[in-house]
């Protein structure tokens, strides 16, 4: 079975050309990510996906963790590959150099991210959480707090969960009963039980910061009285190493559909007298600072959607090129031919190939905007960059995860009956993907928050900003008369209007009819979606052709990503008009029956 292979060629393109990585590097803080030193450490991190990573992908798949007497042994060969990772510094690599992080930008740290995701999905789960655990201790824990928990999670010698679902909860937090009883030191005693636990039980590393929801007995009912803790797996002596074993231990780990290398945790908390936490930040204050963590994990679980349709496109287009079955279309008699000379084939690869470049497009896109968010000393363009990330997060994780499961399944579909056999290894995609739209949040969650507070709030100004940007790009498209550049234009005017219009409807009905905008919601956020992943590949591919008339770079990958576009335009923006009529007629139809009528 091939490896990974991280896709050079366009991720360089898409960092340096399309979300300006020289400009990132010159924002305060970020001097580091020169391009040179980009360059290095894009190909190392793939040297690791590819060498290191990649072949325990299967051996996670079907060898998956153990779960004995409350300890759990991971899959051969995943220890010894944690503590690569770590002593290779991945894990600091976009942290708080305070506290021992490299410091990098996030549009270095999400190529990188990209590559352990495609590479071994179940394996970046754990630095994933753990990067959530860490951003909601820099910005709501005490100094206590950060010195002792933060260098060890940064250098990755002891990871992070978050601790929110319940089995009586769901995606309901409201519902948390988790109790959290005063001991009047300034810690806590906590009782209840987490499922779902992302890498709750390990055996990778000799600590496990837990970030934990729970009530006080005299918490206000609903969401406005959860708080947040931090409860080690193991309490820390007075030298900061791990000692006395916390009351919290892992009851069993969950039999899943895909991501069998992760291990997922039943936690349960205060059994033998309660398991003694710090409160994080204020009381009452428990979601607010656990969005922190879940707006991290949103766009990374976004990330696993982007990275799972690269590892099928590298499988589906492998076999197409080496399965000979069938002559050639239209040749009688003809010898049989690789099936990747077939139509549907093409159209398939190509399906996966353009929706996975815009995808990546977009990504990096926001986490650039994220940098200058952080980073700019200009205050309006930092507040700007902020508003288009916050609109755009739901978009990430609803709209990659959705089309990754679709592209995995495109990849099995190739294959064709092959595909459906574990040992070629392209099911594994499809099974590994399935969980992406279900947690961090569920697409209908993130379309509720891309129609509520994320298009409606504002009366739709931080979208009108965006579109404003779009149409500046079509302009630039219609100022291109080489071939293919009139269909890219066609599509794209019309998938900016389709959007634009379903926008207005939203705003003009959340609040006289809540029920009929929130109808719209998931083909609103797959509209917003495709038309954005349209705009940027349609500056990609403005970008490929000036390079192409400069006689600058590999004009094969240029006239390839102008031809894509072409495809993108054809067969995916072709999508817009018709998801935004659904969401401005289709209301009607989904509020039809009546509930009894199921």
């Amino acid at each position: 079975m091939s490896e990974y292979v991280a896709p050079m060629s366009d991720i360089k393109f898409v960092l340096q050309e399309l979300a300006g990585l020289e400009e990132i590097s010159q924002l305060p803080g970020c001097e580091d990510a020169s391009l040179d030193t980009a360059e290095a450490i894009l190909e190392e991190a793939g040297k690791f996906a590819s060498e290191v990573l990649s072949p325990l992908n299967r051996v996670g798949d079907t060898n998956g963790p153990r779960w004995d007497n409350g300890e759990v042994t991971t899959s051969p060969g995943w220890k010894e590959a944690y503590k690569q990772f770590v002593e290779g510094g991945w894990n600091a690599f976009s942290c708080e150099p305070e506290y021992g992080g490299q410091g990098l930008p996030k549009l270095l740290a999400t190529a990188v991210m990209e590559m352990w995701k495609s590479a071994n999905m179940a394996f970046a789960l754990c630095p994933m959480l753990t990067a959530g655990a860490i951003e909601a201790l820099m910005l709501s824990g005490s100094d206590e707090q950060k010195n002792m928990y933060l260098p060890k999670m940064i250098s990755g010698e002891w990871t992070g969960t978050m601790n929110l679902t319940e089995p009586n909860a769901g995606s309901d937090l409201a519902a948390v009963r988790t109790r959290a009883e005063p001991q009047g030191d300034g810690t806590y005693k906590i009782f209840g039980q987490k499922i779902f636990i992302t890498y709750g039980e390990h055996d990778l590393t000799d600590n496990i910061i837990h970030l934990v929801l729970a009530r006080l007995p005299d918490a206000p009912e609903g969401v406005k009285g959860i708080s947040l803790f931090v409860v080690p797996k193991f309490l820390l002596n007075e030298d900061g190493t791990p000692g006395k074993r916390n009351d919290v231990h892992c009851v069993s780990i969950e039999h899943k559909r895909g991501i069998h290398g992760s291990p997922t945790a039943v936690l349960a908390f205060g059994d033998n007298g309660g398991a003694i936490g710090t409160l994080v930040g204020e009381l009452n204050r428990g979601l607010e600072y656990m969005f922190i963590m879940m707006n991290e994990a949103r766009f990374a679980v976004g990330m696993e959607g982007l990275g799972i349709s690269e590892r099928a496109y590298q499988k589906a287009t492998e076999y197409a090129r080496e399965r000979i079955q069938g002559a050639e279309p239209g040749v009688r008699g003809g010898p049989k031919v690789p099936i990747i000379r077939f139509p549907d084939v093409r159209r398939m690869l190509l399906s996966i190939r353009s929706q996975t470049e815009a995808m990546r497009a977009l990504a990096y896109t926001v986490a650039a905007a994220t940098d200058r968010a952080h980073c700019s000393p200009d205050e309006k363009v930092r507040a700007e960059n902020q508003a288009f990330v916050e609109l755009m997060t739901p978009v990430v994780k609803g709209w990659l995860t959705e089309t990754g499961i679709e592209l995995a399944s495109a990849g099995v579909q190739v294959h064709g009956g092959m595909g459906f056999i574990e040992e070629t290894g392209a099911a594994q995609y499809l099974r590994d993907a399935r969980i992406t739209t279900i947690y961090e949040g569920t697409t209908g969650i993130q379309a509720n928050d891309l129609i509520g507070r994320k298009t409606a709030r504002d009366g739709g100004e931080t979208v009108k900003a965006v579109l404003a940007q779009m149409r500046q790009t079509l302009q630039e498209v219609a100022a291109c008369k080489e071939p293919h550049f009139a269909r890219i234009h066609k599509m794209l005017e019309e998938g900016i209007n389709a959007l634009e219009a379903a926008m207005a409807y939203i705003v003009a009905t959340f609040k006289p009819d809540i029920k009929a905008a929130s109808a719209g919601a998931v083909p609103y956020l797959k509209l917003f979606g495709i038309v954005a992943g349209g705009w940027l590949m349609a500056r990609a591919s403005v970008i490929a052709q000036k390079k192409l008339a400069a006689g600058e770079g590999d004009a094969n990958f240029y006239k390839a990503k102008i031809a894509t576009t072409r495809f993108y335009a054809d067969h995916v923006l072709a999508m817009a008009p018709a998801l935004s009529r659904v969401v401005t007629e289709g209301a009607e139809g989904v509020m039809a029956l009546e509930e009894d009528w199921f």
